[in-house]
């Protein structure tokens, strides 16, 4: 089976999604995923597609000259105070131009109100048939795999999904062996990058390379190989924002040694990719996963 490649937003933020498809296009790469909700952090841009209808034509163009698809949309986050519907607009622009997924992640209220918006997030995507895949970020307040996994037992719904970046992964300081009894139809895609091994003590630091530190695969600390023996077939997403570097070269530079690093660490690590295949489970059924015990 061939290896798909996305480009994250994350990576190329200055760029809207015409541009960064055309770079994505050039560099190689099968799709993109894009951040059509704006969720209005200090200097992030805004391409709120549903609202900006001239780049939402320009995007459909860059998509059919190119014939780069859209793989996912982000971010849709679940904090205090949040109606889901919110995020219909964006899921209706998903659809429409051909996403499969809605990723999460999830930073404020108490458990049972965060399964419940979880819930509705996905009960919202299901009609455009879109999967909604839980990521969990080490300093939000579902973060660590762990409380990822009793999101999705407890939401038990058929198209939630979990995402796991190798960057949280690690400051989570979770064991990437634990994946390996999780349903296999959880897992969608996977989000890739490497990243200093020390993990920050301050939480500003920890941010700080979260969101334009994180380093190309094999020039870090992070054992990327060893988690994704434990992650089955999925399309990878190249998350990987570096400000001095896309400062240096430009993005659409930096975005094709971001793909052009991957493919030559995965193919110096064959042994350890193939290792997944043979610890597999089976199948499980919903009921299965009920009874499941949690990681």
């Amino acid at each position: 089976m061939k290896q798909e490649y996305s480009l994250a937003h994350l990576t190329v933020l200055g760029c809207p999604p015409p541009e960064m498809t055309y770079i994505a296009a050039r560099a190689g790469y099968d799709y993109v995923s894009i951040r059509p909700i704006y969720m209005g952090l200090p200097g992030e841009p805004d391409y709120s597609l549903a609202e900006k209808p001239q780049m939402l034509r320009q995007f459909k163009r860059a998509l059919a000259s190119t014939g780069v698809r859209v793989h996912d949309i982000e971010l849709a986050r679940v904090y205090e105070g949040l109606h889901p519907t919110k995020y219909l607009p964006a899921m209706e622009v998903a659809a429409e131009v051909g996403a499969k997924a809605v990723l999460s992640s999830i930073w404020g209220g108490e458990r049972e109100f965060y399964l419940e918006k979880f819930g509705e997030i996905c009960d919202l995507a299901r009609p455009f048939g879109l999967t909604v895949d839980l990521e969990y970020v080490p300093i939000a307040t579902v973060n660590n795999l762990a409380m990822a996994v009793d999101v999705l037992r407890a939401v038990d719904r058929p198209n939630a999904g979990l995402m796991i970046d190798t960057h949280h992964l690690h400051r989570a300081r979770d064991n990437p062996a634990d994946l390996d009894g999780l349903p296999r139809e959880w897992f969608h895609f996977a989000q890739l990058c490497d990243a200093p091994a020390e993990i920050p003590a301050e939480r500003a630091e920890m941010i700080r390379i979260m969101r334009e530190g994180r380093l190309y695969a094999g020039e870090g600390g992070i054992d990327v190989a060893g988690i994704l023996a434990h992650i089955p077939p999925c399309v990878y997403s190249i998350e990987l924002p570096n400000k001095e570097l896309h400062e240096e070269m430009g993005y659409a530079e930096h975005a094709t040694r971001c793909l052009e690093t991957l493919k030559a660490y995965l193919a110096e690590h064959p042994a350890e990719r193939g290792a997944r295949e043979k610890r597999r489970p089976a199948r499980t059924t919903t009921g299965a996963r009920r009874s499941a015990a949690t990681t």
